[in-house]
């Protein structure tokens, strides 16, 4: 069996997952994962998405919770971060000849993901999810482009991608196409004051949303952002951002880093 702990945030969890779904199925075991609600992501998987065939999903609240430690402590194999960045090939996946090695239980615990992601029809929304997110799509038009501005605890997205330089990506878009709208998904109240004092009537948004990712609240207002930034025909994106390369990746539409001339990887 395959057990995956995925960390982080939304995103760097989902990528976990399809990774783990991807590595189990190469290697023909079954795939348990253990989502643990914690200040980084408080909110149980089913509260949101729906139930899924491919794997088995526990929602844990503590990383003492007895199921995770047994399978922690029997499995045979353990990777995190290090030995997944030391095994990950050039275009990603792991060495087969390492995976080779895997017997018996297998845990992994991490952030890092492992495979290219091909798809994400592993998560869909919960129905109420799914309402808000189809009502807020339905204004978008067929000229709308996603802004998603990465502030608050993300150091390198601050100094990579400027204001000014969401600023300069959104007037190309609109002197490309005069008739483009935006989907403005951030955790700065005051970026998004200053962008729609900039393109007035241009900015769409949940202006209602909690940003704080500690509740379930917080984090159904992030999936939204996310399913609705994946809507647009484009996205202009923060460096350094998972949550701007999921939004691209889950439906193959083309993203920009905003500054991404001067972001030093």
């Amino acid at each position: 069996m395959l057990i995956i702990q995925p960390s982080g945030g939304l995103c760097n969890r989902m990528r976990v997952i399809n990774s783990g779904w991807r590595l189990a199925r190469e290697l023909h075991e079954e795939l348990r994962v253990f989502w643990l609600c914690n200040e980084e992501l408080n909110c149980p998987f089913v509260s949101l998405f729906q139930p899924v065939n491919e794997f088995l999903i526990t929602d844990i609240h503590s990383v003492a919770d007895p199921r995770k430690l047994f399978y922690q402590r029997t499995a045979r194999t353990h990777l995190g971060n290090e030995e997944i960045r030391a095994h990950r090939l050039p275009g990603g996946g792991l060495d087969p000849e390492y995976t080779a090695t895997f017997h018996g239980n297998t845990y992994i615990f991490t952030w890092e993901w492992f495979y290219p992601a091909q798809d994400y029809h592993l998560f869909r929304p919960t129905k109420a999810l799914q309402e808000r997110i189809d009502e807020m799509t339905a204004r978008f038009g067929s000229s709308c482009v996603g802004v998603h501005i990465r502030r608050t605890d993300n150091q390198p997205a601050i100094c990579g991608s400027s204001t000014e330089a969401f600023l300069r990506s959104m007037r190309r878009e609109l002197k490309d196409d005069p008739n483009t709208m935006f989907y403005l998904a951030t955790d700065d109240l005051a970026e998004e004051a200053a962008l729609r004092s900039a393109f007035p009537d241009r900015i769409l948004s949940n202006e209602k949303r909690c940003l704080r990712r500690d509740s379930a609240e917080g984090m159904h207002d992030a999936l939204l952002d996310l399913y609705c930034l994946a809507n647009t025909r484009k996205i202009i994106g923060s460096y350094f951002s998972s949550f701007t390369d999921i939004a691209a990746d889950m439906r193959g539409i083309p993203k920009v880093i905003a500054g991404g001339e001067d972001a030093q990887s």
